[in-house]
């Protein structure tokens, strides 16, 4: 269920406190019926046994001698109802469960009610109100020690502590045992950015230390395997290179008759060096540039005038005002030089830059537009792939590694990075950057 919280703290946290809540639930039900209730009885046990003495209610009312005797002596009040409002019966308080009880007992109709001592004697006790059914107008009021006006009783209160203590309690504990997690997920973001973080101290539970060295070691090897793999690609790259140059410097010796074969065989050897150097991109990880403030609009505008030398390429700027932004400034030009040119390979000879900060998410916005056939949308998230190639989506030609590094850059900046045909026609690559 969607209500239900989805992390280990938010679940331990929630039964806890079902688990309290029960707990209390049933602690108030049983000290109400096995400690409050009996001692309600009792007081209505009491009350019923003083009416009764009372009861030839006719002959008491005709003495008043009787009658204030009998409130001297103990407290009682008997009088008639006009009277009786005049003493607190107006601000009474009819209790149903009482009425009843003191009924059963009496043997007839008894309306109990309870309200504070008479006005202008706050010091006295409360006064329990008794009307019977034989004298409707006749009210005797009882006067009862030991009832508690306060607002929050002392078993509420007593729950109230219990409860605070012990969510505090589970609070405390489910925080320290998420800890060594919260680290571990950190840990782990980092590895998915391409980055290797030191070995996270063990600590938590015997289970989360048993968690935590197993994923120092993973980390481990996968920075082992990254660097055997950047050595094993570099080393590739040298053996290959050295055929390859002995190829061009034969290559060049050809008669001049032959000179269609000797730039084929030139052209050749230049795309392999561009699918080399690709190949050793994407294996370093660049780990050695640090993050920097950048202008990237003026990095945009450098990388346009280099552009414009080429005569058959246009480029149109839509660039809003951005601050700095922290970037590697190499690998992020190295994003934008793979971008435009892929826009203009794949695209149109006219391309389309445009930047602007998105509020919402405190980021900045690069998007990169051509007017070409776009590419397939069943194919977009498989271009960033390694090694595909988009022969069926845009006749592109190559190692099929380009946007895989830009990916792999972008991935570390903690950014991200989307392709999409745009309406109107053509592709639209968008790049996003935290501004911080």
């Amino acid at each position: 269920m969607k209500l239900l919280p989805q992390s280990a703290f938010g679940q331990t946290v929630l039964l806890i406190g079902v688990l309290l809540l029960i707990n209390q639930v049933v602690s108030y039900i049983s000290v109400t019926n096995y400690f409050i209730l009996p001692s309600y009885q009792q007081i209505n046990s009491l009350i019923a046994t003083q009416v009764q003495s009372l009861k030839s209610i006719n002959e008491v009312v005709d003495s008043s001698d009787s009658i204030n005797w009998i409130s001297e002596k103990t407290g009682i009040l008997i009088v008639r109802e006009a009277q009786a409002q005049t003493q607190g019966l107006a601000d009474a308080v009819r209790y149903e469960f009482m009425s009843d009880q003191v009924s059963d007992q009496l043997g007839e109709r008894a309306d109990v009610r309870i309200s504070k001592s008479a006005v202008g004697e706050p010091a006295k006790p409360y006064l329990v109100w008794v009307n019977l059914a034989s004298s409707p107008d006749i009210w005797i009021a009882i006067p009862i020690q030991g009832l508690s006006d306060a607002d929050i009783s002392p078993l509420t209160m007593y729950l109230m502590v219990i409860g605070i203590l012990s969510v505090a309690g589970g609070w405390l504990f489910v925080s320290r045992l998420n800890r060594p997690l919260m680290a571990l997920q950190r840990a782990a973001n980092e590895v998915s950015k391409g980055q290797f973080p030191p070995p996270i101290e063990e600590n938590g539970t015997s289970e989360t230390k048993l968690v935590t060295k197993a994923f120092n070691h993973m980390n481990a090897s996968i920075q082992q395997l990254e660097h055997d793999r950047t050595l094993m690609t570099a080393g590739i790259s040298h053996d290959l290179r050295t055929p390859l140059t002995r190829i061009r410097l034969a290559t060049e010796m050809l008669p001049d008759d032959q000179d269609w074969i000797r730039d084929g065989i030139i052209n050749d050897i230049e795309d392999m060096n561009i699918i080399i150097d690709q190949f050793i991109d994407y294996a370093r990880q660049d780990q050695q540039e640090e993050l920097e403030p950048t202008d990237f609009n003026r990095m945009i505008n450098d990388m346009v005038d280099a552009r414009q030398i080429q005569s058959d390429h246009h480029i149109r700027l839509d660039l809003c005002p951005l601050p700095e932004v922290p970037m590697r400034r190499l690998g992020i030009k190295r994003v934008m030089d793979n971008l435009i040119e892929n826009a203009f390979r794949y695209g149109s000879k006219q391309i389309e830059i445009s930047t602007f900060i998105n509020i919402k998410t405190d980021e900045m916005v690069c998007q990169v537009r051509d007017f070409g056939p776009g590419i397939p949308p069943d194919r977009l998230k498989a271009m960033f792939m390694p090694f595909t190639q988009g022969d069926t989506a845009r006749g592109s030609a190559g190692s099929g590694l380009g946007l895989a590094i830009t990916k792999r850059i972008i991935d570390k900046h903690g950014g991200n990075i989307d392709l999409r045909n745009h309406p109107d026609g053509g592709l639209v690559a968008e790049m996003t950057l935290p501004l911080s």
